[in-house]
């Protein structure tokens, strides 16, 4: 949207374009498409488009540091480098959390996923797979793992799915033979040589345990905001999710000394003209179209805050 209308646009990216959405294995209530779109398509598609209107995308480059001492604001690279910038638009996402399993990380890769794409399911033609977790991206995993998996076992911590995940995820789930739904149940330990191929989990409301060949586990277990890097430039939520418009504070604005007459934009945060969009924002909605949106609406104020 910036390139598009006029803005010279740098993108820092660390890894490939896309971050989260890009790992959904399908979307299917983004508008436009009724039969859904895999999140690697549609990503692959935008990556493309923003490339069109003329903006410079940075691949494999960490941003360090936000530096906002400065009237011109500054991203400061991992390799050292440094970019100064009139305005920031922080969009760095959020990590899906891990289980407190002592070898989990052993098996990254081979047999624990944090993505379910058409590369993984493939793999797991005619097997049982274990999905952990209760929203949406599990629901969403869990829906495709089963048009080509034996069995999926969907564990959730808590009583059921009505809290965390849409209805017509739920309903799909229901109508669906393959999928069993576990309830307050939790995995206690991964076993295989070289590659996972057992399974412990406990039902923590009777205490039953169980042991499982299983070799494929995708852990949905939700996320923490990309954060760090600000080094407190930002203000930011409890969760370290960064504030933006309406959720800032008097006092947020004072500790991070606004410096303008007008109260902050919608999606601005505790600094003039750095804004925040998708998942690393405070009270964003899990959904693709919003933060589609809210890049949108962003750029818009950037306009504004350039004006002045």
């Amino acid at each position: 949207y910036g390139a598009s209308e006029g803005l010279d646009v740098l993108v820092i990216e660390s890894n490939l374009p896309g971050g989260q959405a890009g790992s959904s294995s399908r979307i299917e209530n983004y508008l436009g498409f009724p039969t859904g779109i895999s999140g690697l398509d549609l990503t692959g598609r935008a990556y493309a488009q923003a490339q069109k209107f003329g903006a410079e995308v940075m691949v494999a480059k960490g941003a360090a540091k936000l530096v906002c001492a400065n009237p011109r604001y500054a991203v400061q690279l991992e390799d050292g480098g440094r970019i100064e910038a009139r305005v920031v638009i922080i969009a760095t996402g959020a990590q899906y959390r891990r289980p407190a399993l002592e070898n989990l990380s052993g098996f990254e890769g081979a047999g624990v996923y944090y993505l379910a794409t058409p590369m993984e399911a493939q793999l797991c033609v005619g097997q049982d797979v274990v999905v952990v977790g209760g929203g949406n991206s599990a629901g969403q995993a869990a829906v495709f793992l089963a048009s080509t998996a034996r069995r999926v076992h969907m564990l959730v911590r808590g009583p059921g799915l009505a809290e965390t995940m849409s209805r017509y995820l739920i309903r799909r789930i229901e109508e669906n033979p393959p999928i069993v739904l576990r309830t307050r149940t939790e995995i206690l330990a991964l076993e295989g040589n070289g590659r996972l191929e057992r399974i412990d989990w406990r039902n923590d409301e009777n205490g039953q345990l169980e042991r499982h060949d299983i070799g494929h586990v995708f852990v949905m277990t939700g996320a923490t905001p990309n954060t760090k890097w600000l080094d407190g430039c930002v203000a930011v939520d409890d969760k370290g999710f960064v504030k933006t418009g309406p959720d800032l504070s008097t006092e947020d604005l004072a500790i991070s000394n606004w410096t303008v007459a007008r109260s902050p934009f919608l999606l601005e945060t505790s600094r003039p003209g750095i804004f925040a969009v998708g998942d690393v924002r405070g009270g964003n909605v899990k959904r693709v179209a919003s933060a589609v949106g809210e890049g949108s609406i962003a750029v818009a104020f950037v306009h504004q805050v350039l004006r002045q």
